[in-house]
């Protein structure tokens, strides 16, 4: 006889969001509230495979009794709260939020921005124009670049950083939500290849020392890749292609199949672009991977296409 195990049933919370009632499992938070009845929330720094950031800010709700507005990706819910996603509060909180990511950092590889951006009439230019791209000097750090028309060193661009055949890190589309930093970290490859390192509006993600990725501790497993939700980090393949126009997501097929290269059973899901390989992901709720995999699966997938 096989005795399967079962976590103890969690006590339901009711509360209303948007004048709605809802009821989640206790210790669920607003942004699972709000997904589970259909409720869109916009989120950049939260990842379904890690603790909550809280810096992006761009997913604050309204809870009456509160005095600030709160995060919905951490926020616990609890019962009797009572929610607003859409006040004007909040629509304001998220138009100067977005309006600020988008006057310092390019969003133009970020999933959802331009739709949220017209739906809370955003403006990032009235912060200014797009800051200028820095000199070539990949190991120059904030402090070290020369003022360009009267800006500060940090408001200066970093530049590409192509160092390695796998994949390209553009920190000009950095927004700093510190997932890479936790993938690579504790919460999931303990590589610490990576971190944040200067202060205030010098901090940067960055390998120790700014050593070139080569050199570093990083042992490519790419799931900093993985969670970037802005493409500051992506697949070489996928970066040429950008540069060179014949990026088409519409036009990529997706297939989940196992990897071959051993016996962990971890799923690849290979995003295929005129029959060719272009990246590949792991789903997130698989049981084996939870979205992660090895510098093998993520990246050994070349001789699928040299025969």
């Amino acid at each position: 006889m096989t005795i399967v195990e079962i976590g103890l049933p969690k006590r339901l919370v009711e509360f209303t969001v948007d004048g709605e009632t809802v009821r989640v499992p206790e210790g669920a938070t607003i942004l699972d509230a709000c997904s589970a009845v259909g409720k869109e929330i916009p989120t950049l720094c939260y990842g379904d495979t890690l603790k909550p950031a809280n810096a992006c800010r761009v997913c604050m709700v309204e809870v009456e009794g509160s005095r600030t507005l709160v995060p919905s990706c951490s926020r616990k819910a609890e019962p009797g709260m009572v929610v607003h996603t859409d006040s004007e509060r909040t629509r304001t909180s998220r138009k100067v939020v977005l309006e600020l990511l988008g006057s310092a950092t390019d969003l133009s590889t970020t999933p959802g921005v331009a739709e949220w951006m017209a739906e809370t009439g955003a403006d990032p230019e009235r912060f200014g124009p797009p800051a200028p791209p820095s000199d070539d000097r990949d190991d120059a750090l904030p402090g070290e670049h020369e003022p360009v028309d009267g800006l500060t060193a940090a408001t200066v661009r970093q530049p590409v950083k192509v160092d390695n055949a796998l994949y390209v890190r553009d920190y000009g589309k950095c927004i700093l939500c510190y997932k890479c930093v936790d993938a690579c970290g504790d919460q999931w490859q303990n590589s610490f290849a990576i971190s944040v390192a200067g202060r205030g509006f010098g901090a940067r993600i960055s390998t120790e020392f700014s050593t070139p990725l080569p050199d570093s501790a990083c042992v490519y497993c790419g799931n900093c890749v993985e969670v970037c939700p802005t493409g500051a980090l992506s697949f070489k393949a996928e970066h040429d292609k950008r540069e060179d126009g014949s990026w088409d997501e519409a036009a990529q097929t997706q297939t989940t199949t196992v990897c071959t290269f051993c016996g962990v059973g971890c799923n690849l899901t290979l995003h295929v672009q005129d029959n060719e390989i272009v990246k590949v992901t792991s789903p997130h709720d698989s049981s084996v991977t939870h979205g992660n995999l090895c510098i093998k699966g993520r990246f050994g997938w070349q001789h699928v296409q040299n025969t």
